[in-house]
């Protein structure tokens, strides 16, 4: 089992490695113009204030631009790893620096992995972000009663029953996997 940090609003890996996620995150940044120029105009016109995200993506220097970008529209972002082994700790530290709320490190158990996707949930986000659907399914079981082991974890994480759905009103699904795994 993976030793992590945990904080307020975050579960990571190692915070310390902040710095070293930074740079491969402002290299990106150089890397993706396009972004970068939204991130530009979202930081002026702040189109998604009030708007809480939550993201179950890769954690890597590409994601933290897109999310980077999101919060500088004034979106409120929660993130969690959409595979356990994609996880960049660096970015995920680095990010977690940058406030956004991080549950992701390399080298997730599958409890570890709910639990981060309990987290995003937690926060009742208005617009999801996923690839391959594990996020919005999740939800959906909260909502028509499912059960199963990953069921179970995040709703330790979760505490109480509630309405974790409502607040939701829209998402976009990265995978053509996720997609059909959505329409099933």
């Amino acid at each position: 089992m993976v030793q992590t940090q945990v904080g307020d609003r975050y579960e990571i890996k190692d915070l310390s490695l902040a710095a070293q996620g930074e740079k491969a995150i402002r290299w990106a940044e150089d890397h993706m113009p396009v972004l970068r120029m939204i991130k530009e105009r979202f930081s002026l016109e702040k189109p998604l204030r009030g708007v809480t995200v939550g993201a179950c993506l890769h954690v890597t220097k590409e994601t933290a631009v897109l999310v980077k970008a999101l919060q500088a529209g004034g979106a409120t972002v929660y993130l969690c790893a959409s595979n356990p082994l994609s996880t960049q700790d660096h970015v995920a530290a680095a990010l977690v620096k940058a406030g956004i709320h991080v549950f992701a490190w390399h080298g997730m158990d599958a409890e570890g992995y709910y639990r981060a996707i309990g987290n995003v949930i937690k926060a009742h986000p208005n617009v999801t972000l996923d690839d391959g659907a594990d996020l919005v399914s999740t939800i959906a079981k909260l909502k028509h009663g499912e059960g199963g082991a990953e069921v179970e974890i995040v709703k330790k994480v979760l505490e109480k029953k509630g309405d974790w759905w409502s607040s939701v009103w829209g998402g976009a699904e990265e995978t053509t996997t996720g997609v059909i795994r959505l329409r099933a």
